[in-house]
């Protein structure tokens, strides 16, 4: 299954054609939760010099250059204005064992738009259901390079129909390419709970109605890998939790454990 976007159970968002982010807040300024549901928030800061990262050509396929207003970069990564890091995942890595969580039934769209992905990095349950639409005036091929769910590879042609796929077993850092466009490029992360969040464009994540209680989180970047922290939740008081990457950094692989977390149909 795949992820949305920063809240609980995975909404994805309505796709639109990739616009300048707007200026965010300044770096180091404290987060503030959206509401009262909100248990866990944060930011993700980011250290040293971001990578300079070429534009993409897509002159082999005018339509979807056309949906695209200036230069169009890979999302691999994406520093913000105020120093953060967008589309890190954030997710309850262990804390919830034995618990069992309903799947949703709307599903998670990745829609694939100017021949780009969207959203980049997204969040879905187990068992959920990932609804893979095509808005272009091409042919697109969906692979899913699974390692401990199965692969997928499958054609989608202008106007057809939505692909739907569900995956089985949690697994983090699962690609979505495109084989006739090979800058195209999705995460997905299969969660068997639903208490995660992508961070934005001011580097800021929310995690919605997790539970008191002590849990290991655990922050992904497909770049620079994994980082864990321990956070206690306390009924009402939303807790601050903070992660940084920095450019220098090796690749730190995650461990995701497969959790006694049950879903319910």
């Amino acid at each position: 299954m795949l992820l949305a976007t920063v809240a609980a159970y995975g909404q994805a968002p309505k796709a639109t054609p990739k616009a300048a982010p707007k200026a965010a807040a300044t770096a180091g300024a404290p987060a503030a939760p959206s509401g009262p549901d909100v248990a866990v928030l944060g930011r993700i800061s980011f250290k040293g010099q971001a990578p300079v990262l070429k534009p993409i050509a897509m002159d082999s396929e005018p339509t979807c250059a056309a949906k695209h207003t200036g230069k169009v970069f890979p999302e691999t990564v994406v520093v913000n204005p105020n120093g953060t890091l967008k589309n890190v995942f954030v997710y309850v890595k262990t804390g919830l064992e034995g618990k069992t969580f309903p799947v949703p039934q709307t599903p998670v769209t990745l829609n694939q738009l100017g021949c780009m992905y969207d959203p980049h990095v997204f969040g879905i349950l187990v068992g959920q259901d990932l609804k893979i639409v095509n808005s272009d005036a091409t042919t697109h091929n969906v692979h899913g390079a699974a390692q401990i769910n199965p692969d997928f590879n499958i054609g989608q042609r202008q106007g057809a129909g939505p692909i739907i796929r569900i995956f089985d077993k949690p697994e983090t850092t699962v690609p979505i390419v495109c084989n006739q466009h090979p800058w195209m490029k999705s995460v997905a992360h299969v969660m068997s709970n639903p208490f995660f969040a992508v961070s934005g464009a001011d580097g800021g994540f929310e995690i919605k109605n997790l539970p008191p209680g002590t849990y290991t989180l655990e922050a992904l970047h497909e770049k620079y890998g994994a980082s864990t922290q321990q956070v206690t939740v306390v009924a009402g008081k939303p807790v601050t939790v903070n992660f940084s990457f920095s450019s220098g950094q090796a690749f730190v692989p995650g461990s995701l454990k497969t959790l006694a977390t049950v879903i319910v149909p």
